[in-house]
């Protein structure tokens, strides 16, 4: 889950970079490659439960506020389970290795497949900052994630990046990629869309 200070870049940050190790609070896998901040548990000292979708999304939307602050692309995504409880949160996490594919929806749906059974994830849903690219949608259709619901659309995502060497944005639906699969997952989205495009202000520019 966690990188090592060493595998920190700060020569060339999109932001300023903010990358630390510490000790992970609860094992979510292979520990190689992730900046400290890109996955974690939830603090339920500070938010146990989600009530409704706007209140999920709105939690993923601190967790891209935190990506921005940490110095990756604004983007997060929070793992919520059949009763409301909120398991898991993951942002981008494109730095510190400029991983390109490193993004939020990846990482949790990766994180979560290592710690969840299949029969618990299809009663989950991902919330996220915005649509899953085609990338994410098939983490999370292979992960065996139940719903997701998004706040930004992909169409509008890339309106705002146009064709940033950083995030050339894929306009493909998720739920095209979905409708391919075998196996049903139910979208919400795109909601509150004006605050998760608020998130991007000045980023790509």
């Amino acid at each position: 889950m966690l990188g090592r200070p060493e595998q920190c870049d700060r020569r060339k940050p999109f932001f300023k970079s903010h990358c630390n190790w510490m000790p992970a609070t609860k094992p979510i896998g292979d520990p190689r490659g992730f900046c400290a901040k890109s996955i974690r548990p939830i603090d339920r000292r500070v938010v146990s439960r989600v009530v409704n979708d706007e209140s999920g999304l709105r939690l993923a939307f601190g967790v891209a506020k935190r990506a921005r602050e940490h110095g990756n692309h604004p983007f997060g995504a929070v793992l919520v389970g059949r009763d409301g409880e909120i398991l898991l949160d993951a942002e981008n996490g494109y730095l510190p290795e400029r991983d390109m594919t490193a993004h939020a929806e990846r990482l949790l749906a990766t994180a979560a497949s290592r710690q969840y059974r299949p029969d618990k994830l299809a009663n989950c849903t991902m919330y996220v900052s915005a649509e899953p690219c085609a990338m994410c949608a098939g983490a999370i259709y292979w992960a065996g994630i139940g719903r997701v619901v998004y706040g930004l659309s992909e169409r509008r995502l890339k309106k705002l990046t146009g064709n940033h060497a950083e995030n050339p944005t894929l306009d493909l639906p998720c739920r095209a990629v979905f409708a391919a699969g075998q196996r049903k997952v139910d979208v919400a989205g795109p909601l509150l869309e004006d605050e998760a495009a608020a998130l991007h202000a000045g980023v790509w520019d």
